[in-house]
């Protein structure tokens, strides 16, 4: 005999079970409607591969897995497919979720199912596919995958797999029905356990108030050929037989959760904040073992599952098959609910289940029970009272928590002592809540709590990823940052070279200009000494002056700018800006031919002479009528031109061809010639504008003189358009 451990705490409060154990598991039938849940287990949930006006059969796949911890959805009956939206769902809060609605034909069509009667030659990987493809997930707690529970990780080996069918909850009997009316199913389904997790234990525990199914069970396992299924094959059958054992123990409240069952069955307990993998034990429910029996020998979907129906408010009591996604409502209709005396409805027991906020939600894959009292079998728990510190949640707590510090914790919102006061360890089993004699809803305050951690965790997650996005995202921008600074570093530096480079060619040039200079002024000064001393006195003509004289030539050129004209003034002034002007434009060329750094430079300096050169045309009087005939001198004009036009690219050549057009069209009138001179100064306009923004793409540490030359030409052709409208008032 296996040695029984006892639990810290627990209660024990009336069970009526036998209401629901009169008769045998009947069938709830196929309603009008069916409305499936995507999200029935822990994990993701599911993602309709169906569309609304899809026919769909029974069995058939509705929404595909999503991850890991997260299995299908199946279509419970054949029909239409005529919404997915939001409805009703079993849930404390009556919150909505996603669902997809079947409108049923009554046809009950099947899928074509894929059956596996010899099963045992499956490898295992193969098995495991088959109860994910099933959507099975656990139907006796939270609803956690069960293909992931089968398929711990390499280093956690699993030696002892638990068939919990303890059913410790008042009211609830459907485990109870499967193990009394179905225990052969129940069999398949552990030897298939069996060879998937290869343990060297398998343990059945059962309460002592069912030991009318012990008998059943035990002939049903003696029936299995176990000589195939791993560490439990033997020569022996009595070694395998006592390798399988069912175990019984005292009734007592909650035995049937998962950590306080192993350490009844084992002495083992499960390490905070671990799993029963850890200690090498796997627990199943009985509805899920027969689960897995029908998916991989029938190849039949978890579309159904056992409830129990029960409370003084339901006339036919007892445990029924129900198709997934039925309501509630119609539900109850079928089995003689009296609403009149049901003072609430219950999914779950009296101890963990919840208040349902409508009859339209769902039967779900871990709806075990649907219990309607009336006010006199269950009667509505009185307002709460102060806390009198009388330590009785403490004694009674399986899970050797301190609820009365929990609670106040609780009611502060102090997350972080409840963590550190192990609130995760709570399963929620009511137990302190039972005990109370203040009446406080203590797990409501634990279950609020928890989400609030849940909650905080997640931001908390999301927060830090928000961080290591940010922290990515502004250490990129400082590598660019520092990039580009350098490379300004570099061009800057490399500026700077040049122009000391420049500069040093260019003092070298002054100072032999300034010393050429000096010398030339030197000996002009001694020629007009000379001059001056050897001059006769009664001569007025001076002598006649050397030609290449510096002094001599700018003397000549004072003198004859003294008996000079204006008009010829004005037209010598324009002479020489064209002249400048061409040299300009051959510096130009030479800069893009030698594609020279300082090219902007030269452009601008060629848009300065040409303005200068456009502002003197317009100060220049017209010249006098010449003897010449002008088609003769129009005539030569074009032969010096087509003369220099021979040479590729002459800068000379293009002005004077420049200025031949231009002496060959008509005169303009002073409208005509404002116009032009207007569309000119925008044209130049839009160029400065093109070349700022190029500088300031190119970061050309030339912007501000870019940036002189644009607000140059807006003046400018302010000034044209100024000119052009006084000659059109």
């Amino acid at each position: 005999m296996r040695k029984i451990w006892d639990i810290h705490g627990g209660i024990h409060p009336p069970e009526n079970k036998d209401q629901s154990l009169t008769r045998h598991i009947s069938h709830a039938g196929v309603p009008p409607t069916l409305v499936v849940p995507l999200s029935q287990h822990i994990g993701a949930p599911a993602t309709p591969c169906v569309a609304v006006g899809d026919h769909v059969l029974k069995g058939q796949t509705i929404a595909d897995a999503e991850g890991f911890i997260s299995v299908p959805v199946h279509a419970p009956s054949s029909g239409e497919v005529i919404a997915i939206e939001n409805r009703d769902i079993p849930h404390a809060s009556g919150m909505q979720d996603t669902c997809i609605v079947i409108a049923t034909d009554g046809r009950e069509e099947w899928i074509e199912r894929e059956a596996h009667g010899n099963w045992v030659e499956l490898e295992e990987s193969k098995l495991l596919q088959l109860i994910r493809a099933a959507g099975i997930s656990g139907m006796g707690g939270a609803g956690f995958p069960s293909a992931v529970k089968l398929n711990p990780p390499p280093t956690k080996v699993i030696d002892t797999l638990i068939i919990n069918g303890t059913e410790c909850e008042p009211y609830i009997t459907a485990d109870h029905a499967l193990l009394r009316e179905r225990p052969s199913q129940l069999a398949e389904g552990i030897a298939i356990l069996c060879k998937l997790i290869n343990p060297l234990h398998i343990i059945i525990g059962i309460e002592d108030n069912k030991l009318d199914v012990v008998a059943g069970v035990k002939q049903a396992i003696e029936e299995i050929d176990y000589s195939q299924l791993g560490r439990l094959a033997n020569d022996s059958k009595e070694v395998r037989r006592a390798s399988i054992e069912i175990v019984t123990f005292p009734t007592k409240y909650p035995s049937g959760g998962e950590k306080q069952l192993i350490e009844i069955l084992t002495g083992k307990q499960v390490p905070k904040g671990g799993l029963p993998a850890d200690l090498g034990i796997v627990c199943h429910n009985p509805g899920t073992a027969i689960a897995i029996r029908n998916a991989v020998i029938d190849g039949t979907p978890l579309i159904e599952r056992i409830t129990t129906l029960t409370g003084d408010a339901i006339k036919d009591k007892g445990n029924v098959d129900v198709l997934l996604g039925t309501p509630i409502q119609y539900l109850l209709e079928q089995f003689g609910f009296d609403h009149s005396i049901n003072n609430r409805l219950i999914m779950g027991g009296p101890m963990m289940g919840f208040a349902l906020k409508t009859s339209k939600a769902p039967i779900i894959k871990i709806t075990n029970c649907i219990l309607a009292p009336s006010e006199n079998e269950l009667p509505t728990p009185p307002p709460a009272q102060a806390c009198i510190r009388c330590g009785m949640c403490a004694e009674a707590c399986p899970a050797s928590l301190l609820p009365q510090q929990l609670f106040w914790f609780a009611q502060g919102k102090e997350l972080d002592k409840l963590t550190q006061h192990n609130l995760a360890d709570c399963i929620e089993c009511g137990a302190c809540s039972y005990v109370c004699p203040s009446h406080i809803p203590l797990v409501q305050y634990y279950r609020a709590s928890k989400a609030e951690i849940r909650q905080r965790d997640q931001d908390l997650i999301k927060a830090e990823a928000s961080k290591v996005r940010f922290d990515a995202r502004q250490e990129r921008l400082d590598r660019l940052e520092a990039e580009k600074l350098a490379a300004r570093k570099a061009r800057q530096e490399k500026a700077k070279a040049r122009s000391a480079a420049a500069k040093q060619a260019g003092d070298t040039n002054l100072k032999d200009s300034q010393d050429a200079k000096a010398a030339a002024i030197a000996a002009a000064v001694a020629r007009a000494n000379n001059k001056k001393a050897s001059k006769p006195t009664d001569s007025k003509q001076p002598e006649s002056a050397n030609p290449d004289d510096p002094v001599a030539k700018a003397l000549a050129a004072r003198a004859q700018s003294a008996t000079m004209s204006d008009a010829d003034k004005a037209a010598q002034a324009l002479e020489k800006a064209e002249q400048r002007l061409e040299k300009t434009q051959q510096r130009l060329i030479k800069a893009e031919q030698e594609n020279d750094d300082n090219l902007e430079a030269f452009k601008a300096a060629a848009e300065k002479a040409r303005s200068k050169l456009d502002a003197l045309k317009d100060t220049v009087p017209p010249k006098p009528e010449q003897t010449k005939d002008p088609h003769a001198e129009q005539e030569e004009n074009s032969a010096i031109v087509k003369k220099r036009a021979t040479e590729q690219d002459d800068p000379v050549a293009r002005a004077l061809a420049k200025r031949a057009a231009t002496a060959s069209t008509p005169a303009l009138s002073s409208a005509e010639k404002a116009q032009q001179a207007m569309e000119k100064a925008e044209q130049r306009l839009e160029k400065a504008k093109l070349r700022l923004k190029k500088a300031e793409a190119d970061q050309d540490p030339n912007i501000a003189a870019f940036s002189k030359a644009l607000e140059k030409a807006e003046t400018k052709a302010a000034q044209a358009k100024q000119a052009f409208e006084a000659t059109t008032e």
